[in-house]
């Protein structure tokens, strides 16, 4: 999310960063740049004329123009706008309610409304330790009951079970019923989507709301449709009284024009973003963040709740004990490893919130993906126990097993070898001179990770 944008932001706002002085003609040529990667992004024109008029008049007032480092003040100017563009501060949810509390889910077909639930009640569940029941008042898509059903038993959460020949305001009532009788905490109510915005379905969900008085009415919309986005949004937000909306599939959105331009035209708070497919896949939006993230100062902040969430603590330890005890790293703790880094969503997820990665050449980029480790995975999986545990024994005729295998060549086998080779040296380095020695490593290795297939 947000590649061009960063690279061409970050590019403008560099220039300036050493300026010893700003003139009002070098502040209109760099606002003519940032208005310009604006609406390549796709922000919506009127967010994107405000935010520059902000800035502008910040930009040649005191604040900038008598600053010892100007450019510097500047970048700050543009790193506060964009957080009011976006909302200053994560909004939560409101779950202050007599339990069961009742969140309504609404959106176009195809935007990620049942997925989003299916996200919501795992995140619930394990963030904030609730107990959750979800219910379909899809009536016209039975694929959509049976997909919610699903996703309720992959996270561990209570389906309520709906079928096509009820009536939406039954089914949406009887949940919440079984709900308040069972003591459960947040009841998720999923509705029918259209392909478009339409009188019918807006009657409908009006009467389902109606009906439950929901403490959140969460609008779900896909970040891809761009300023049609907002504009959905806007259109939702007209017939419900929408308290927040969860933006979708932004992992393959590259422009971002949605995030940038959905509070502005609809007042309503961006409250989760989905990152990707995996039900883990969902992150509380924080407007000062994401900012960091567009002008490529990173979002260490992120990356270290994620480490923490879903890093495996047990295998770590077992791993500094192993090294400390003196046994060798082996291809059985490198394949742990990899699975602990796609674990935190894969290493391009990773990138995204590390500072500086605008600044690296696209070629190498594509380098660093996880497809790459699922083969290296591969190749490690087709290896016998034994050999995992002495990778020196990894012969011509072993070598061409495992290729086979793993489907792959025995060059891709031999450069896993190499791989390893270096992470087991680098790991070397941390038991006997501690994490000094280990950089020096880095820097010594060609610019890549050892160990790592970039």
């Amino acid at each position: 999310m947000f590649e061009s944008l960063t690279s061409r932001l970050s590019q403008t706002l560099r220039n300036l960063r050493g300026s010893g002085r700003l003139s009002e003609e070098n502040i209109k040529d760099t606002l003519r740049e940032v208005r310009m990667a604006l609406l390549e992004a796709d922000v919506a024109l009127p967010v994107v004329r405000d935010f520059v008029e902000h800035v502008k008049q910040r930009a040649v007032g005191k604040e900038v123009m008598e600053s010892l480092t100007p450019g510097q003040a500047l970048v700050k100017i543009v790193h506060e706008e964009l957080i009011t563009l976006m909302g200053e501060a994560n909004e939560e949810l409101n779950l202050a309610a007599q339990p069961p509390a009742v969140v309504l889910v609404a959106g176009l077909q195809g935007a990620g409304k049942t997925t989003s639930i299916g996200k919501l009640a795992r995140w619930l569940k394990e963030k904030r330790g609730k107990s959750v029941l979800v219910v379909s008042a899809d009536i016209y898509r039975p694929a959509a009951i049976e997909q919610l059903e699903t996703l309720a038993a992959e996270v561990g959460v209570e389906f309520f079970p709906s079928s096509g020949e009820q009536d939406p305001v039954d089914i949406a009532r009887n949940a919440v019923d079984a709900a308040r009788k069972k003591y459960v905490d947040v009841v998720l109510v999923d509705t029918a989507g259209r392909l478009h915005v339409d009188q019918a379905m807006m009657e409908e969900i009006q009467r389902v709301h109606a009906a439950i008085n929901p403490v959140e009415t969460l609008f779900v919309v896909d970040s891809m449709t761009g300023q049609d986005a907002a504009n959905t949004a806007k259109a939702f937000g007209d017939a419900l009284p929408l308290t927040g909306v969860i933006l979708t599939k932004t992992d393959g959105d590259a422009r971002g024009g949605a995030a940038l331009s959905v509070r502005q035209i609809t007042g309503k708070p961006i409250k989760f973003l989905g990152v990707g497919e995996k039900s883990t896949a969902l992150e509380p939006f924080h407007p000062d963040r994401l900012a960091s993230r567009i002008l490529d100062m990173g979002d260490v902040l992120s990356l270290v709740e994620e480490v923490e969430g879903k890093v495996d603590r047990k295998k770590a330890e077992q791993l500094a004990s192993k090294l400390k005890k003196g046994k060798g790293f082996d291809l059985e703790d490198f394949r742990d490893q990899l699975q602990q880094l796609q674990s935190l969503g894969g290493v391009g997820s990773l990138m995204d919130k590390l500072p500086g990665m605008a600044n690296i050449p696209d070629a190498a980029k594509s380098q660093v993906n996880d497809k790459e480790f699922k083969r290296l995975e591969a190749i490690i999986n087709s290896m016998t126990p034994g050999e995992r545990r002495r990778p020196e024994t990894i012969k011509g005729s072993r070598k061409r097993r495992i290729a086979n295998g793993s489907g792959t060549q025995v060059q891709d086998v031999n450069r896993l070898l190499k791989q390893f080779t270096q992470m087991q040296k680098m790991m070397k380095k941390m038991k006997k001179g501690g994490m000094a020695k280990m950089m020096r490593g880095l820097k010594g290795g060609g610019g890549g990770m050892p160990g790592m297939p970039f």
